[in-house]
């Protein structure tokens, strides 16, 4: 690494953090610092989990984007005015610390134990008869659909607690899905919780809320995982984090009163849709703004981040999804067409420098 150049350190390797760490390697010396070797789709997961060899592209190890970075395989647990703070004992300096987290999801370190998970789940569904999902959000509706549309024998059910599905858009889009699910033989019971208290592996008798009962050989459990910001409660920015847990930013991205500390992804208080794709937005917005800061330019050169209105599609199988848009709602081949064949996987590759195919 050149000596003198700014130091710009990004915690979390998601859509967000691993946008602004490959596009500022060449601008300034870029550490990330991810609890995984590997950048992963998410979006695609659900597909790999119906194809496991799907996973082959859709999950990247850093080193293969970030050719002028450095790259701590570990987990942030302190932050100081100068310096990040890592489990394995790294204490990282920075001028500027982009925190982009995102959501406490336990996966494996190496992309190879992730692809064996993959080829787990894929044999807990070949091997089922029928399959319960828990949880209506756009995960458990994605799944229901791969699962549904592959494996067309099998019965799904799907739980959800909620009074209708797609809870984090319109009521137009979660009355459609809900109508293609049931057009593909899978069992939607809305206002109803599973309890998996005292749950064990072979049980195939599960209850719901309301006393119903379903068999079922497996389960999937596709609810909302927890922001990856409590760690936050014991730093500087104790005081930067809502009710929520999410972090107060400003228009620039930046963590309210901190000029060289920002915050991207999930983990921020932006009034929108939590989306991969206004994630990658972020991280390009940061990115810019960075380059504004280390070039000494002027502070009115920064863009503003503005919210976006909830524009969301959700596949459904290989072919259709459900689209929200502005002013109108559809079903079908034609959302289907722009997301479900390949689900952005190769545009994604695409925008982090490698081939649309695995070579």
């Amino acid at each position: 690494m050149e000596q003198g150049r700014k130091r710009v350190v990004v915690l979390g390797g998601g859509v967000a953090g691993s946008v602004v760490a490959k596009s500022l390697q060449f601008h300034a010396r870029v550490t990330l610092v991810d609890s995984k070797e590997y950048f992963e789709i998410p979006w695609a997961n659900l597909r790999s989990m119906v194809e496991p060899s799907f996973a082959e592209r859709t999950l990247i190890n850093h080193r293969d984007y970030l050719t002028n970075a450095d790259i701590v395989t570990s987990e942030a647990i302190d932050i100081t005015e100068t310096e990040v703070l890592t489990a394995d004992g790294h204490q990282i300096g920075y001028d500027y610390l982009v925190i982009a987290t995102g959501h406490a999801d336990p996966v494996p370190k190496s992309r190879s134990e992730r692809l064996n998970q993959f080829q787990e789940e894929n044999r807990k569904i070949k091997s089922a008869r029928s399959i319960l999902i828990i949880g209506g959000g756009p995960t458990g509706v994605e799944l229901a659909g791969e699962i549904a549309v592959d494996f067309p024998n099998k019965k799904v059910t799907l739980v959800h607690k909620g009074s209708r599905l797609l809870e984090f858009i319109g009521e137009k889009a979660g009355n459609k899905t809900l109508k293609w699910l049931k057009s593909k033989n899978v069992v939607v019971k809305l206002d109803q919780r599973v309890n998996l208290n005292g749950f064990t592996d072979g049980q195939k008798i599960y209850r719901t809320s309301i006393g119903e009962t379903i068999e079922a050989d497996c389960h999937f459990t596709c609810i909302g995982k927890p922001l990856s910001t409590a760690w936050l409660k014991e730093t500087l920015l104790n005081n930067d984090l809502d009710a929520q847990g999410r972090i107060k930013v400003d228009e620039k991205l930046r963590v309210n009163g901190r000029s060289n500390i920002f915050a991207i992804g999930d983990i921020t208080n932006i009034p929108e849709v939590k989306q991969g794709f206004l994630a990658q937005q972020q991280a390009e917005v940061v990115v810019n703004n960075l380059k504004v800061i280390i070039q000494g330019a002027r502070e009115c050169r920064m863009e503003t981040y503005r919210p976006h209105s909830a524009i969301a599609i959700v596949s459904l199988g290989r072919k259709e999804a459900v689209a929200q848009l502005p002013f109108l709602t559809i079903t079908g081949r034609i959302p289907g067409f722009i997301k479900s064949g390949d689900l952005f996987v190769g545009k994604t590759r695409k925008q982090m420098g490698l081939s649309y195919d695995i070579v």
